[in-house]
């Protein structure tokens, strides 16, 4: 039986106000709020709502056959709580049905599985506490940001304790494999590798209104794949459904129409922890070299392809671990927001997406004197002086006792339950 994996991107940057030169010293608050207030009440009303309404119509009406997945940016998460609560309460509720899994991604949606492992690993572990949280279940799949991954990444993924990973499909690592398969990660074989379709989720995403496509017809596609191709992969954001197809296109229609034509051609729906637990490996990916789910070309260019934005990354990412040993809590948010990958992205001479600055040259400008005020910032409490050797000792001597405090909080509970079964009996 063919199954097909629904899984849905949300991700909106908190982006940067106009910040010039002497500001630097001065201003220490970088964000524009009125624009992030405009913009995320804009996708909310246009598609996070109706789609999250559809999507729990399309679950209802299945007798919960219907389910796909969501990864939501921490980014994304703060601002729906600030200002649209009422898109976490609908979410909450599509958790409820059993029929929906929350992915984990990097908490800033950010390049840090590129730049800085240790900022990765943190950043991972963040996000999904805070999906715990809000839903109720902690993930076991891996979104990266733009689906970035690598050999290399996904060794570390493993490690973390994640048994999959959503990546997408390039012609130079498939070659002449089809994506309609589950495969393993290619020296850690506990690391199960879903590929993204690209053909059939941009045909929703990008093509829908040019093709005129129908859900019969769309499912009628995947019904006509080779035998042995079981599992189909559609990936895209959401803002698909409303924004970059606009609710008179039909797009929900179609949305709401597809159980009824894929139970029709006995064709079910499984989230990502169930496409790994009920199939095997046909085999390892090598993917020597990141690769992403941008362009035709599928790598990092969009985000690292000219020297503004080398410049800008690698200043950022030269100060993790100073940063990491701050207490500061406006400093720490600042630096996750400032490692999003749409200020990068702004900075691209050929794709530029999203961007609100004039050109490559004035993103990169507004960026550079929002990092100088912030490195100021960081200097303060961490000089340049230190060592970086001695940063390192204090860094272990710091996370040796968290871990320790983690230890001894665990027996504390432990004796504690204990207590309470002594009382009882």
């Amino acid at each position: 039986m063919k199954n097909i994996c629904f899984y849905f991107q949300l991700h909106q940057p908190l982006r940067l106000k106009r910040y010039r030169f002497f500001e630097i010293g001065q201003d220490h608050y970088y964000y524009d709020d009125f624009q992030a207030e405009e913009r995320i009440r804009y996708f909310v009303e246009k598609a996070y709502l109706p789609a999250n309404q559809t999507i729990a119509e399309m679950i209802r009406s299945s007798n919960g056959k219907f389910r796909c997945a969501y990864s939501i940016s921490g980014i994304t998460l703060e601002q729906l709580e600030q200002y649209a609560p009422e898109v976490i309460d609908s979410f909450k509720e599509l958790a409820k049905t059993g029929s929906v899994e929350f992915l984990a991604e990097p908490y800033a949606h950010s390049l840090s599985s590129v730049f800085d492992a240790n900022e990765f690993e943190m950043q991972v572990k963040m996000h999904s506490d805070k999906i715990e949280a809000l839903f109720g279940k902690r993930p076991t799949t891996l979104f990266n940001a733009e689906l970035i991954y690598s050999d290399e990444i996904g060794e570390l993924v493993s490690k973390m304790g994640y048994k999959t990973m959503m990546i997408d499909e390039a012609k130079q690592i498939l070659g002449w494999k089809s994506p309609n398969y589950v495969y393993s990660h290619s020296y850690a074989p506990k690391l199960k590798l879903l590929v993204r379709n690209h053909k059939l989720s941009d045909d929703i995403a990008f093509r829908f209104s040019s093709m005129y496509l129908t859900s019969e017809s769309f499912i009628g596609w995947i019904a006509s794949l080779p035998e042995g191709e079981k599992v189909v992969n559609i990936g895209l954001g959401y803002e698909a459904f409303g924004i970059t197809q606009s609710s008179q296109s039909g797009i929900f229609d179609f949305l709401k129409s597809l159980p009824y034509h894929a139970m029709e051609q006995q064709i079910g729906f499984m989230m990502p922890s169930e496409i790994r637990k009920n199939n095997e490996s046909a085999g390892q990916l090598s993917v020597p070299y990141p690769m992403s789910w941008v362009g035709k070309d599928k790598n990092l260019t969009p985000w690292t392809g000219n020297d503004l934005q080398q410049e800008a990354l690698n200043k950022l990412y030269a100060v993790g671990e100073r940063v990491r040993l701050c207490s500061d809590k406006p400093l720490l948010r600042d630096w996750l927001m400032l490692q999003t990958t749409d200020n990068f992205r702004y900075m691209s001479h050929k794709d530029a997406y999203g961007t609100h600055f004039e050109n490559a040259y004035d993103a990169f400008m507004n960026y550079m004197n929002v990092l100088a005020d912030f490195l100021v910032r960081v200097d303060d409490q961490y000089p340049t002086s230190i060592e970086n050797e001695e940063l390192n000792e204090l860094l272990k001597t710091i996370t040796q006792q968290e871990k320790e405090i983690e230890t001894l909080e665990d027996e504390v509970k432990k004796l504690k339950s204990r207590k309470q079964k002594t009382v009882i009996e």
